[in-house]
């Protein structure tokens, strides 16, 4: 009689994010393709500029950050050429091991936000990631079939709840201490709600941008901590913020803080060596809640 099998389950992207933060730090380095970047790094504007930019970055500093954060926009922009280039980046993320969040902020309702699920978090998808983000302005329940597929497939999404640009504050500031803002963030603790019965970091993120202040998160009746899930923090480095104001901002939901650098990381390229040197100088610059 065969032996049953008996191999555990998949972890969840919460377990996984969590170990990588305690490996490598509390750092995710975006992968930015823009034009402006490609010209400083002598490569064209074109497919095979794009892949030679996020492969360089893949094999600089996938071994530091915890996740890499590829800005989907900037492979669409490129067509289906672009977009062949993202999961073959996607691909050799997965193959060395490299956690990686499709930053594509998708959003819709129905069958359409059950397609977004499908491309972007269904094993065997060739775009498929370990995490992507979700905007959740048609409601977060709309959001429900990623949620779904995310859980089922062991993998991870970041819902946007407090971003630093101006124009964010005329929806997820609107209620006060009510706001949406908070709203958000408490269907995702609600959706954590098992992960933090079990002493576990849960797999709904939010984004929280890094420079908006624990002024503006008290204000809103922001309890980041109850979340129990991870916190994208972009904002890191060209935008101005510290790893001691990420401290002070996020209080008690510190240490469930990715802080995120782009452009301050890839303006070092394309030498790989600097590139290294300058994730280092990120990472520390976030020991005041790496430990």
């Amino acid at each position: 009689m065969p032996e049953p099998d008996v191999r555990p389950l998949p972890a969840t992207f919460g377990q996984r994010l969590r170990a990588a933060m305690s490996a490598r730090g509390p750092l995710c380095v975006g992968i930015d393709p823009h034009p402006s970047l490609l010209s400083a790094w002598g490569l064209n504007d074109d497919a095979g500029g794009l892949e030679r930019f996020s492969l360089t970055v893949l094999d600089a500093v996938g071994e530091q950050a915890a996740a890499l954060k590829p800005q989907v926009a900037l492979y669409e922009r490129h067509g289906s050429a672009g977009l062949a280039v993202l999961e073959k980046l996607l691909t050799a993320s997965a193959e060395a091991g490299v956690l990686t969040i499709a930053d594509a902020k998708r959003g819709d309702i129905g069958s359409t936000m059950a397609a977004y699920a499908d491309a972007w978090l269904r094993d065997g998808s060739p775009l498929a990631a370990d995490a992507v983000t979700l905007s959740p302005y048609l409601g977060y329940g709309s959001l429900r079939p990623a949620l779904d597929l995310a859980a089922a497939t062991g993998r991870g999404v970041f819902v946007l709840a407090l971003t630093s640009n101006p124009e964010g504050a005329s929806v997820q500031h609107v209620g006060g201490a009510e706001s949406v803002a908070r709203r958000i963030a408490e269907s995702a603790a609600a959706d954590n709600a098992a992960a933090r019965g079990a002493g576990e970091l849960g797999s709904v993120g939010l984004v929280v941008g890094a420079t908006v202040g624990a002024d503006v998160m008290e204000r809103l009746g922001l309890d980041l901590a109850a979340v129990n899930g991870p916190l994208l923090a972009p904002g890191l480095g060209a935008q101005g913020a510290t790893g001691d104001d990420i401290a002070a901002a996020f209080g008690a939901a510190v240490g469930n803080v990715l802080a995120t650098s782009s452009r301050d990381i890839l303006k070092a390229g394309p030498d790989t060596a600097a590139l290294r040197e300058a994730t280092e100088r990120t990472l520390a610059g976030l020991s005041a809640f790496s430990g």
